[in-house]
């Protein structure tokens, strides 16, 4: 059999050319959002808004190939799921357990109480929502990890109900794993659903699976379009596309560790992308050779060289301010720093979901139990967003409460900003407060007199 070509993975050291791919590469989802795709997602969305249950279990046994009749799967299943994980599975998946929920619970914002200068009391207080959903995908692989570091966050919050819903396998029930993660991380409904229908269950709610506040996890294109139409109606966390990781590394790199790294994020998905900038010409050269190498057994070889050769790079550049320079353009899901000083190279870096630094800190760590969340923002997102945590699952109320003598105060400035924005009432609600406050008997505007006496 003749040996596979190398990985068609382009060597580029123009930037200005570099930095045009990296532009395409973080536009790879959007273009593939057809009109096509759109259509369909809304077509299954108002299929599951008007027939509800009926539309989940038919088009369930249409796109999976089973009727999930009834769609919740019972608690017992989950805790027989737990019981019969094989020892070193349940062990790990503990200690990523533990590891994310000490890092997330140390995440947990504070409420704000201010006096101010006129004894007014200012505040912000933080509540969690009263349910979550979480998509957990299917596929090509089970991930518990994705149920770990969607639940763990909601639980930290305080959510009243945490419900999962993911696509149920050939024998009509989801990965064991997955049942046995949520199990651990003690979710409260776990419905075998996924696809556009399940957002859409999640979002407007079924006789069987009750309409949450927030919808958060990753999904495939047609549950990220799902995801982006219902926004408003529910919160979402973000519309994740496919993973992606960019590596920073100088002359000390090993290529093997780099090649497995891009193949870290390459087995994921024939959309994913695997980028190296390098100021090491040989290093840039040895990296294909041992990308070759390890897809020879690689159980996923197709998937990964799919994923190389299409959104694959790498950069010889300059130095390594030229390659931050690029990473902030690309604003990478994950960046890995593998140059001799990562800690200086890190703080240059402005752009970035999570930053591995140094040898040591392998972007799997990060995926599974180093405590950090793994949902984090693609394709160019991490210039204005933010890994999942905590907070997706919380919202913010102000609190003011003002007294006489900071209205007193402040009133007047408040009238000539009201009445500056043509805003009559807005005035008046203060002017008749300031009005009563000057009165030696404010009272009197508002006393009655009183009823006659009966039979008067």
């Amino acid at each position: 059999m003749a040996t596979p070509p190398l990985p068609t993975v382009p060597i580029l050291r123009d930037l200005d050319a570099a930095g045009l791919r990296l532009d395409a590469i973080a536009a790879r989802t959007s273009d593939g959002q057809s009109q096509l795709a759109r259509e369909q997602v809304d077509g299954i969305l108002d299929r599951v808004r008007r027939q509800g249950d009926r539309a989940l279990l038919e088009l369930t046994e249409q796109f999976d190939g089973v009727r999930p009749d009834p769609l919740r799967i019972p608690a017992d299943a989950l805790a027989t799921a737990w019981q019969q994980c094989p020892d070193p599975l349940r062990e790990a998946l503990k200690l990523a357990h533990r590891r994310i929920l000490d890092f997330h619970q140390r995440q947990k914002p504070q409420d704000i109480s201010v006096v101010g200068v006129h004894g007014e009391r200012l505040g912000r207080r933080w509540r969690p929502v009263q349910r979550a959903g979480l998509y957990i995908p299917g596929g090509r692989a089970a991930y518990p990890s994705t149920v770990l570091m969607n639940a763990v966050p909601a639980k930290v919050a305080g959510v009243g109900r945490v419900v999962i819903v993911t696509p149920p396998g050939a024998g009509g029930m989801p990965n064991p794993t997955v049942l046995a993660a949520a199990h651990l991380a003690g979710v409260d409904e776990v419905y075998r659903v996924g696809g556009a229908q399940a957002i859409g269950a999640l979002a407007y709610g079924t006789a069987s699976i009750p309409a949450v506040d927030v919808i958060s996890g990753p999904g495939n294109l047609y549950v990220t379009l799902a995801k982006k139409a219902v926004y408003g109606r529910v919160g979402i966390d973000s519309l994740a596309g496919p993973s992606e990781v960019l590596v920073i590394a100088d002359h000390t790199a090993d290529p093997d560790q780099v090649a497995a790294d891009l193949l870290a994020q390459a087995e994921h998905d024939p959309l994913a992308a695997a980028i190296l900038l390098s100021t090491s010409s040989a290093l840039a050269e040895a990296v294909p050779l041992a990308l070759e190498a390890q897809l020879k057994s690689h159980p996923r070889a197709a998937v990964c060289r799919a994923a190389l050769q299409d959104w694959g790079l790498i950069v010889v550049c300059p130095n390594l301010e030229a390659a931050a320079g690029l990473s902030d353009r690309f604003a990478p899901e994950h960046l890995e720093l593998l140059v001799e000083r990562p800690e200086p190279m890190a703080e240059r870096i402005q752009h970035a979901g999570a930053i591995f630094l140094g040898g040591w800190s392998p972007e799997a760590v990060g995926d599974y139990l180093a405590g950090p969340n793994h949902t984090l923002p693609t394709s160019g997102t991490a210039r204005f967003g933010s890994a999942l945590g905590v907070e997706t699952f919380l919202r913010n109320t102000s609190l003011i409460q003002f007294n006489r003598r900071a209205l007193e105060a402040t009133g007047p400035a408040v009238l000539t900003l009201a009445e500056s924005e043509g805003l009559h009432s807005h005035a008046e609600s203060v002017r008749l407060r300031l009005s009563a406050s000057a009165d030696p008997a404010p009272a009197a505007h508002h006393r009655r007199s009183p009823p006659p006496a009966p039979g008067r």
